[in-house]
């Protein structure tokens, strides 16, 4: 609760966009959220209904979803197009 208090104390008052001061505060309560869900597991094999995202992972999946986007010029001459709707976003 504590390090809740704190982020939120921390964002409340921040003076400027990149605080180093919020940046901390996030760092101390991603941390506790980590302990708070391991214990919870560990003791009453419990779990929460939401994740802390990995900061790596989410750039990883950015990377991924502009590689499912295919245009023409990324294409090889030997590749079988018959059937494929360039033009068509899903």
């Amino acid at each position: 609760m504590a390090a809740l208090e704190a982020h939120y104390h921390a964002v409340s008052t921040r003076r400027a966009d990149d605080d180093p001061k919020v940046d901390d505060a996030y760092d101390v309560l991603a941390d506790a959220f980590e302990v708070y869900d391991d214990a919870l597991v560990r003791v009453f094999g419990e779990t929460l209904p939401f994740y802390l995202a990995d900061d790596e992972t989410d750039e990883e999946s950015d990377d991924d979803d502009e590689s499912d986007d295919l245009d023409e010029d990324d294409l090889d001459e030997d590749d079988d197009l018959d059937g494929v709707d360039l033009d068509d976003e899903e």
